[in-house]
């Protein structure tokens, strides 16, 4: 992977993590795109740059992280509910990390449930248009729980983190922006998590060489370097997605969302079908 490969990489990162559209859906189709190969460094590359992703979101919400004593302090419950929401997520995953390396590398699974995806983008605010949960304060512990396994479902390429704790929320009665919030703050712990696993914990193999994430990083100084970038394109670039994210919802909602899912979907099938990517 080249430095302009990574920055390519982690600018799809970083527009496309908090919209409902599938980041690691779409790292996937531009890894194919550009040929780059499914090495080790790659995999571990297109986790390890939503560190960048997640600093957005506390830079973004700062005030909802930690707050001053002049506005109240601490807010303990708001801890509280998002290790509720994230548990389904850090359970599932440990468990079937393998079996989600083996859907990592298949375009075919990535088009299948951008298909999927987008139909249902496209009459949720139908499905759900009753909301009563209008604060993030107003999160109870089991809805946080609920939208939390809901989020799991993301655990597949192209359904979208994103897309699957906003809907979740939204079956919990919060409005789609609120929704769209706590799948924001959810996505912190989740994300650091994960990335923080394939960092320190999970053993790579790299030509025959099993190393820890953050070894492979240091392997050589392209693999740090690349880190480096990709991380501070993904934050620059996730801020900026983010705030048109929110403005946006408020007020069109999500079917444009689910139109272009169905679009990417129904191209990416014609392209592997084509053999144009494998």
């Amino acid at each position: 992977m080249s430095i302009i490969q990574a920055i390519i990489i982690a600018i799809v990162e970083g527009i496309t993590e908090y919209l409902p559209i599938s980041s690691t859906g779409h790292m996937i189709i531009a890894s194919s795109f550009m040929g780059i190969e499914k090495e080790e460094f790659t995999k571990l590359f297109e986790v390890a740059i939503q560190l960048g992703a997640i600093l957005a979101v506390v830079v973004l919400y700062w005030r909802r992280f930690f707050p001053s004593k002049a506005e109240g302090g601490i807010n303990w419950s708001f801890y509280f509910k998002l290790i509720v929401g994230v548990i389904p997520a850090l359970v599932l995953g440990y468990l079937f990390s393998d079996k989600i390396d083996e859907l990592l590398e298949s375009p075919t699974v990535v088009a299948t449930t951008l298909l999927i995806g987008g139909f249902v983008l496209l009459f949720i605010d139908k499905m759900f248009n009753h909301p009563t949960v209008k604060t993030v304060d107003q999160i109870s512990y089991p809805k946080a729980f609920v939208t939390g396994l809901w989020q799991v479902v993301a655990m597949v390429p192209g359904v979208s983190r994103s897309a699957a704790s906003i809907i979740g929320g939204m079956q919990q009665k919060m409005t789609r922006n609120i929704a769209a919030e706590f799948s924001f703050f959810l996505a912190v712990p989740t994300m650091a998590a994960a990335t923080l696993y394939s960092l320190f914990l999970k053993k790579w193999n790299q030509g025959g060489v099993t190393q820890k994430g953050y070894e492979l990083i240091l392997a050589s100084k392209e693999n740090t370097i690349a880190f480096i970038v990709g991380n501070v394109v993904a934050f620059v670039v996730a801020i900026l997605a983010i705030k048109f994210f929110i403005d946006f919802l408020k007020k069109y909602g999500f079917k444009a969302f689910g139109w272009y899912r169905i679009i990417a979907g129904a191209v990416l099938l014609i392209l592997i079908y084509k053999g144009v990517i494998a």
